[in-house]
């Protein structure tokens, strides 16, 4: 196996540990345990980052792919992909907005932005899944 052929499932993984990890922030601070709070979400940025470069090193190594499958199946995985993609391009700045405000103890401004960022992260994260599965998995699988 190559390191081309591994990327995808390894950003998926990157991806799924992303979102669990804002999950248990999430936990975390509800509790108002906002120490492990900030380890989690400091470890959702470090997921990312991987995630990113391990997408872009997918990309230079092998271009993008096209959904192998058509009709309706095919119309979901280009909204999925759509949406996904949109928001994932306001993830970065949303997420470096919010820990500067967290870094800078400016936490009614970091909770305010943070209500907005959470969700649309934890959507681009488990989607990011979605679309894996449907590009890598799903062919396979409607193949047999």
């Amino acid at each position: 196996m190559t390191l081309a052929d591994a990327l995808p499932t390894v950003n998926a993984v990157l991806n799924a540990t992303t979102a669990a990890l804002l999950a248990c922030g999430l936990v975390a601070i509800r509790r108002g345990a906002w120490r492990v709070h900030r380890g989690f979400m400091l470890a959702a940025c470090a997921t990312s980052v991987l995630f990113l470069v391990g997408y872009v090193t997918r990309v230079a190594l092998t271009g993008t792919h096209r959904f192998p499958g058509g009709g309706g199946l095919r119309a979901l995985y280009l909204a999925v992909l759509l949406s996904h993609t949109v928001l994932a391009a306001v993830v970065p700045p949303l997420a470096l907005r919010t820990l500067f405000l967290a870094v800078r103890a400016r936490f009614p401004a970091h909770r305010r932005l943070a209500r907005a960022t959470l969700p649309i992260w934890m959507y681009v994260s488990a989607t990011g899944v979605v679309v894996y599965l449907m590009l890598y998995h799903l062919p396979v699988a409607a193949a047999r």
